[in-house]
């Protein structure tokens, strides 16, 4: 609903429910159903369907207030996203800090969109044969994925694993996984993936102990980053 809004606040022409709905990614009837709800909690929107819709000018959200080591930590937060080589993530960090200009006040709605700093892209090879969004919606989903290995003496393997979580480092993105050949923890470097396939079998997280007992680990085996890094996901 909050889309809706911005989006009718910045539009110059009545917008129909079905180009809400493609711009939104949703379907029609959830646009019909969210506008009908935003009018009857009385957000000026007007229109009909098949007509198309407008805000009545002179509506505003109350402007978000923050600090300024606030927003200078979103700004450089969103940034550091560019790092983790992920498309989606990328321009779904872009998103929030052109909503959030909106949102704030011009005197610091400006300097969230051109920061006076500079943060690199950092040196993480971009995965080619997984689609690091689909990796996150198998964690989130607790789906079983199956991948094609390749470890550092360009071993490959096949393997059902269970993603429990990602670890991103500036020049390598990690999934931590359980692995069904090994029956025991391992990361897998994303660039290392040769193929790969979210299955509809999904596992159970058994209320987090999974991602505990991931942790855990990384916790009892303090080793240096490179290290870390170097030893991930072998196939020992």
């Amino acid at each position: 609903m909050f889309d809706i809004i911005q989006d009718l606040r910045t539009a110059r022409h009545p917008r129909t429910a079905a180009a809400l709905a493609v711009t939104l990614e949703v379907t029609a009837r959830t646009i019909y159903r969210d506008i009908a709800t935003l009018q009857a909690r009385r957000i000026p929107i007007e229109g009909e369907p098949g007509v198309g819709y407008v805000l009545r000018r002179g509506f505003d959200l109350p402007p978000l207030t923050f600090t300024t080591e606030e927003i200078e930590a979103i700004a450089v937060g969103a940034r550091l996203i560019n790092r983790i080589r992920d498309p989606k993530l990328q321009r779904a960090a872009e998103s929030v800090l052109s909503k959030l200009a909106v949102a704030l006040p011009s005197s610091t709605g400006g300097y969230l969109v051109s920061p006076r700093f500079y943060v690199s892209e950092g040196s993480a090879e971009r995965p080619t044969a997984v689609d690091l969004a689909k990796v996150r919606d198998a964690i989130r989903l607790s789906r079983k994925m199956q991948i094609s290995y390749v470890d550092e003496h360009d071993r490959r393997t096949r393997r059902i694993i269970w993603p429990i979580a990602m670890a991103y480092y500036v020049d390598v993105t990690l999934i931590g996984a359980w692995c069904e050949l090994r029956s025991d923890y391992r990361n897998f470097r994303v660039e290392r993936i040769a193929a790969s396939k979210v299955l509809t079998e999904q596992f159970s997280p058994d209320r987090g102990r999974l991602l505990t007992e991931w942790l855990a680990l990384r916790k009892d085996r303090p080793e240096p980053e490179h290290e870390l890094r170097r030893n991930a996901g072998t196939s020992e």
